[in-house]
């Protein structure tokens, strides 16, 4: 059996990028993540142990998006590293961010980096 947590469309505000100006007035950022392990125990327990806690995932998402960064991929590393080191049990992560409104000459829903990684 296949099992993923999927936690859509997170909008966080946040203060990510390499120009000046988005260090100062920030923007929104859209995180999606998907979590495969083994949570097929938990369909017969109704145990929160057996199963990957999606609310510590949202947390550990909105903790690394407070810290600073030039790069979204620098941002999805750490969220990928700190899930894994919290639930071992993990077997994928893959992680999407997108920046809502990224300072280019052009009209557009955002530019996103989605990184994932296999344990």
């Amino acid at each position: 059996m296949t099992s993923k947590i999927l936690l859509e469309d997170i909008k966080i505000y946040a203060y990510h990028g390499v120009l000046p100006e988005e260090k100062i007035l920030g923007t929104y950022y859209i995180i999606n993540a998907e979590i495969v392990a083994d949570i097929t125990k938990a369909t017969e327990t109704d145990d929160l142990n057996d199963t990957i806690n999606y609310a510590l995932i949202n947390d550990i998402i909105h903790e690394e998006m407070e810290i600073l960064s030039h790069l979204l991929e620098h941002v999805a590393g750490r969220i990928i590293r700190k899930i894994k080191s919290e639930f071992p049990q993990v077997q994928k992560i893959k992680i999407k961010i997108t920046k809502t409104r990224p300072p280019l000459r052009a009209e557009m829903k955002g530019a996103s980096v989605e990184i994932e990684e296999i344990f």
